[in-house]
């Protein structure tokens, strides 16, 4: 008899459901069919139903936090079983130990954390027995039955379980010793609160300060345009002035005599530039792309959106969602016609039916066997669902995929560019640019700018004669660099913080190293929210005080390096597919560990936290603080106490005082130092960082005794 399992209980029960079968507690039984005529259980982990053990399993001296034991690193690593989970990790060893069962499917996800779920229960149970893995990218009913009737071999897929322990492992020994060494030196600096550090988390979180430091350091300068309107053989249009490629000038005044210069003087059409471009439809979906975009057009998390894609695809509706590919094999592609041929009869796109192209197979955009590894593209299954059967998120993440696979069978959707050259007087020179589409294409199944609108201009050659006709001076501000979604910082974790203009997105290979992997970004971005160093607020990604203090006490140090911790990804990657070793790696991650731990004691004695709100990030001590007074109430002389995320009056409850101060304020935490200096004096001290839409702006609390409110007051 075989046993099955599978990396979760309703996966599980969709494999399962092809065969007659019973159930049990914790298990199923298939009952004798063609395919297993013996029958089979399939019994699955809830997740993972064991993690490796604490520091303090390992030795009793590791318990406590000391700079003396650092750095931790165990002779042999040890799994445990989670303590919620216990229960079904001793079904799933009864099964596994059960004489009947004579070979064991490995059903897990098929991916690296799949691989590594399952096998360790194995290895956790001490059963040796023979083992095939089922390796399916769709959990519909042909693709498992299929799947069952094509199993792997063990050794097939044992590398990547060596990939997935060892990152497992490497990610152990320098979080457990980056976060201890880090909060013990800043203890020891007065700053009390546990650091949690990372290999992919503080690199990934070193971006997003950089990007906050670069906002906050930014100025901002005004500066001026000059436009022009031209009369040129009966036809009217408008230019902008421009000198080696550059329209601004930084002086009022200038722009004044560029203006005045221009106007009513000759002109002549100095050059007429044509160019026509195409626009070929955008790859198929991998995870982050589909995250990226989802997040542009629905504002979801990438968690969410990677939650969204598994339910699909438990539902048997969508490929693997996990996927780094964006191609699929020829033998996926030969089935196209008929999941199309279903999709035409579905309202919400029949209106993109009959398509353009027959076929797409031909087209190594889209189609090509050598780029596919473990998973193709994310595409729509044959087993396809009317929308109104879906939630509503369900719908609209089901539609994109299949709108891009839809988009893939149109033609490129083509524009004319032109841009017009103007000379006045021989010697400004002025540049006007416009757009015609000559060819929807493929836009008209994807079209997220739908307000974009040709700008026309007037046919004209070189040479012609006219005049200036008017000039007018435009004034602006440069504006800081803007705060990554949590979209594009799925796309910059991908390319290890290059960045990259969207038009190009498409064009990032799947190979390209970056931060973490396509299953494991989206969990870095909630633990980054989760340990309070990222809030998200309206899509944008802010840095708090927590995280700036972190990144500014690692400095350029190894351990916020993306590109050390890319070359990581891409030597785990090699574990995976056989050509790197996984005890040479494991060697190089407990050296490198080494160094993370005395880059950070080096470095300590240098560390000046001056510029930064402390107070706003003493965890541990703020836990007990709660009810503390900090002084009297500015309306009835009350105490004034902490009530956990504001100080308000502690009469409230007898004479209804109203009197409170939030201790965050347009996003900038206000030290309880501040709010003692409010009370004692009436104004605090100057604050910087308040932000109030994308503008960061500094100033001072006041309390205005007229209306019994704190206000902003301004310096001069």
């Amino acid at each position: 008899m075989k046993l099955i399992i599978a990396e979760k209980p309703d996966q599980g029960a969709t494999l399962a459901k092809p065969f007659p079968h019973k159930k049990n507690q914790g298990f199923l039984e298939i009952l004798p069919n063609d395919l297993f005529p013996n029958g089979a259980y399939v019994t699955w982990a809830v997740g993972h139903l064991l993690q490796l053990k604490s520091p303090e399993k390992y030795s009793t001296e590791w318990k406590k936090w000391t700079k003396s034991t650092l750095p931790i690193i165990p002779s042999q690593f040890q799994y445990e079983v989670t303590s919620s989970k216990y229960k079904q990790f001793q079904k799933v060893k009864e099964l596994l130990l059960n004489h009947k069962v004579t070979e064991i499917i490995h059903a897990g996800d098929a991916g690296r954390e799949g691989e590594l779920i399952i096998r360790n229960i194995i290895h956790q149970s001490g059963v040796k027995k023979p083992m095939k893995r089922l390796w399916i990218s769709s959990l519909n009913k042909k693709a498992i039955v299929e799947g069952f009737q094509s199993l792997l071999n063990e050794e097939d897929t044992r590398n990547l379980y060596y990939e997935a322990y060892s990152r497992a492992c490497a990610d152990w020994i320098v979080g457990m010793n980056a976060s201890r060494i880090y909060s013990i030196l800043l203890k020891e600096k007065g700053i009390h609160d546990v650091f949690s550090a990372g290999r992919v988390q503080t690199p990934t979180l070193a971006l997003i300060v950089k990007r906050e430091n670069e906002i906050e350091n930014f100025v901002s300068k005004p500066f001026w345009e000059v436009l022009g309107k031209f009369h040129m053989n009966g036809e009217v249009y408008e230019g902008t002035w421009e000198k080696d490629g550059e329209s601004r000038v930084d002086s009022k005044e200038m722009a004044e005599r560029i203006a005045a210069f221009c106007h009513t003087k000759m002109a002549e059409v100095g050059d007429v530039e044509k160019e026509r471009k195409e626009y070929q439809s955008p790859l198929l979906f991998n995870l982050s792309n589909l995250q990226s975009t989802a997040n542009s057009l629905y504002k979801m998390s990438p968690k969410h959106v990677l939650d969204i894609a598994q339910s699909l695809y438990q539902k048997g509706i969508i490929s693997y969602p996990r996927s780094d590919s964006t191609v699929v094999t020829k033998g996926e592609a030969e089935a196209f016609p008929a999941i199309l041929e279903k999709l035409s009869k579905l309202e919400a796109f029949s209106s993109y039916f009959p398509l353009p192209k027959e076929t797409i197979t031909t087209d190594k955009r889209f189609v090509n066997d050598k780029k596919v590894t473990d998973h193709y593209a994310i595409i729509p299954t044959e087993q396809v669902t009317n929308l109104t059967k879906l939630s509503n998120d369900e719908q609209k993440i089901y539609s994109l995929i299949v709108k891009r696979l839809i988009a893939a069978y149109y033609p490129p959707h083509i524009v004319d560019y032109t841009k017009i050259v103007t000379v006045v007087d021989k010697r400004a020179t002025f540049v006007t640019k416009g757009k015609v589409k000559i060819q929807e294409g493929w836009k008209n199944v994807i079209n997220i700018k739908k307000d974009e609108k040709d700008i026309v201009l007037p046919e004209l050659h070189k040479g012609m004669n006219g005049h200036v006709h008017s000039t007018t001076i435009r004034e602006g501000k440069t504006q800081p660099p803007k705060r990554y979604t949590e979209g594009q910082l799925i796309s910059l974790m991908k390319t290890a913080g290059k960045t990259i203009e969207d038009s190009k997105l498409e064009k990032i290979l799947k190979d390209t190293e970056g931060l973490g992997t396509e299953a494991t970004r989206a969990g870095i971005i909630t633990m980054l929210k989760t340990r309070n160093y990222i809030n998200v607020t309206k899509n944008q990604v802010y840095a708090t005080d927590k995280a700036k203090i972190l990144i500014y006490s690692i400095g350029d140090k190894i351990l916020a390096s993306p590109e050390m911790t890319a070359k990581w990804e891409t030597r785990l990657k090699e574990i995976g597919q056989g050509s790197a070793d996984a005890g040479v790696f494991m060697e190089q991650v407990k050296k490198l560990t080494g160094k993370i731990v005395e880059d950070a004691k080096e470095i300590s004695s240098s560390w000046n936290f001056d510029q930064f709100d402390i107070e706003s990030v003493q965890g541990s001590k703020q836990k007990f603080s709660k009810g503390k007074s900090i002084g009297s109430c500015l309306i009835c002389e009350g105490k004034v106490i902490d009530k956990g995320s504001f100080y308000g009056c502690s009469e409230y409850s007898k004479s209804q005082c109203a009197f409170t101060i939030s201790k965050k304020i347009l996003g900038k935490t206000v030290s309880q130092a501040q709010i003692n200096k409010i009370l004692k004096d009436k104004e605090s001290d100057r604050i910087t960082g308040f932000k109030k839409k994308d503008k960061t702006f500094d100033a001072r609390l006041k309390w205005n005794s007229q209306t019994k409110k704190i206000e902003f007051s301004f310096d001069k």
